[in-house]
């Protein structure tokens, strides 16, 4: 399914770190009857995805909050364990941001936002992208065009679309 505004995202089940370890999340179970944010991004404590991505969505976290918006949930393909991490160290977690992990890109596969850059080593990673969705059914999605940038993808962006 080519994700897209207008329909719903997949059923999906993606991990975050809990007390006790890794725990399932089913996706349309946290999406359903909420507003929420969801960006995706090619990996944890890369270079573009550390100093534009993330902190776009840190920055822009408390206007958002005042447009009504439940969540801004971090999808990328690594496992809790680095998202948990990565989340910590970046302060998106303190922030508010969820940090959830899709480790064998199933979810990116599933909305069709899959590439590779074997050069650097990035295999079956999710392309850069940020939506907005009201109870899992998508209203925005923007989908960045180059690599190495976030500009159609970042929290500015975002928040002046909804």
């Amino acid at each position: 399914m080519t994700i897209s505004e207008g329909k719903g995202l997949p059923r999906a089940t993606l991990l975050e770190m809990g007390e006790n370890g890794p725990r399932p999340v089913d996706l349309a179970e946290r999406l359903k009857g909420r507003k929420v944010v969801l960006f995706g991004l090619p990996g944890a404590f890369t270079r573009t995805c550390s100093s534009a991505h993330v902190p776009s969505f840190i920055r822009t976290k408390p206007e958002f909050d005042k447009k009504g918006v439940d969540e801004i949930i971090c999808v990328s393909v690594n496992d809790p364990f680095v998202m948990k991490a990565w989340g910590e160290i970046s302060g998106a977690t303190e922030a508010g941001i969820t940090m959830l992990a899709d480790p064998e890109a199933e979810f990116a596969t599933a909305i069709d936002m899959v590439f590779s850059n074997p050069a650097d080593g990035l295999i079956n990673r999710m392309k850069r992208f940020a939506l907005y969705a009201e109870d899992g059914v998508v209203k925005v999605l923007h989908v960045e065009v180059g690599r190495g940038v976030c500009e159609l993808s970042g929290g500015e962006s975002m928040l002046a679309a909804i």
